[in-house]
Formats: C-alpha cells, structure tokens, sequence
C-alpha cells in the first residue's frame, strides 16, 4: 500500500508522521497490502483563530482494486482525530467484508437448493 500524508495549516513532524504510520498498520492489514492500492491522507488544522471546538481535521481516500473508500474526523486534537477516522475507514472495510461473504453464503444456499431440487429421491 502506497501512503501519501498531506498536511494543511501544520507542519508535519516526526512523532505525528510515526503515530499515523503506526495507526495504519491495521487499515494495511484488511488491504492485504496490496501494493497498487494508493492510500491518501490529509492533516489539516481548520481555522487558526478558534480556540475552542473542532479544530483538527484528518481524511483518508484509499484507491484501487475494486476499492474507493472515504473517510473524515474533526476533533479537538489531531491525534484524536487520527484515531477517529482510522475507526471509521475500518469500519466501512469491515462492512464491505462482511457484505462480500455474505453475497458468497447467499450464492451457495441457492445452488444447495437448486442441488436438492435435482434429485427428487432424497
């Protein structure tokens, strides 16, 4: 998987590039890393004048096989907002597993039952 983190109205640090890094890892591993998979992520801080509310925003856009998922968070600290929006983007990879395997046991109930309408003897 391809990363891209962009920032806007911050700078980009050391401690905030490892926490994302890290905090993405688990994202990777529902990709099955994938490496034509393009994973785009945006820091940004919102206003720079408002000294209470949501301040911090962080998107992810991931792209590619098959996949084109996104997500946003605006939190008061930005590593809240981090964990916020890996939450949400794992959330829609889970649903859209689950929606998959689901479709599969659909499918195969059908053909056990078109089986079992073959042969009348059983």
């Amino acid at each position: 998987m391809n990363t891209n983190i962009k920032t806007t109205n911050i700078t980009l640090s050391a401690s905030i590039s490892e926490y994302t890094e890290k905090r993405l890892n688990k994202i990777a591993k529902f990709l099955d890393d994938d490496p034509a998979t393009q994973c785009d992520i945006e820091l940004a801080k919102t206003t720079e004048h408002h000294k209470k509310g949501d301040i911090f925003k962080a998107e992810i856009h991931i792209v590619g096989s098959g996949k084109n998922l996104y997500a946003t968070a605006e939190r008061e600290d930005l590593y809240a907002a981090i964990d916020a929006v890996r939450d949400e983007i794992l959330q829609e990879l889970n649903a859209r597993r689950e929606k998959r395997i689901s479709f599969v046991r659909r499918g195969g109930a059908r053909v056990k039952a078109m089986v079992k309408g073959m042969w009348p003897w059983k």
